[in-house]
This record gives C-alpha cells, sequence and structure tokens, in this order.
C-alpha cells in the first residue's frame, strides 16, 4: 500500500459472518462463542479431553474438534 492508495474504512456489523454475507451468521457467531467458553474452560479447569468427556459425556473427538475450532457439523441446541 502506498500514500496514493485510497481507501474506505468500513465499521463492521460485530458479527464477522454477517459481514462476508455468509448463511445463518447468528448462528455460526453463537457456534464461535461457544467453542471458545468451552476451550476456555478446558484451559482453566486443565481439563484433558478425555476427563471432560468423562464429565459431560459428549466424545472426547468432539471437544478435540471444538478446541481446534472445527465447529462444521456442530449445533447449539444440545
Amino acid at each position: 500500500m502506498t500514500d496514493d492508495d485510497d481507501f474506505e474504512m468500513i465499521r463492521g456489523t460485530g458479527n464477522v459472518y454477517a459481514d462476508l454475507g455468509m448463511k445463518e451468521p447468528e448462528q455460526r457467531q453463537l457456534r464461535a462463542i461457544l467453542a471458545a467458553e468451552i476451550s476456555k474452560t478446558l484451559a482453566t479447569d486443565n481439563l484433558t479431553v478425555r476427563a471432560a468427556e468423562k464429565i459431560t459425556g459428549v466424545a472426547a473427538a468432539d471437544f478435540s474438534r471444538i478446541r481446534q475450532s472445527k465447529l462444521k457439523g456442530f449445533t447449539i441446541d444440545r
């Protein structure tokens, strides 16, 4: 970028998924927030995915995917 380049700054909506025109932006954002909270709780409580599985009954593989932000296929209703 040079000094001669013109650009326009646009304030986002607060939902990157909506800003990018993705389908179901509210659900995507909620899933991302929920995944971040789950990951934070695992880290704060020093829980392994196996320990989290024993406590919650949710598969350790699911916790691993959440920690890696691989959220496709996850729903927020369970």
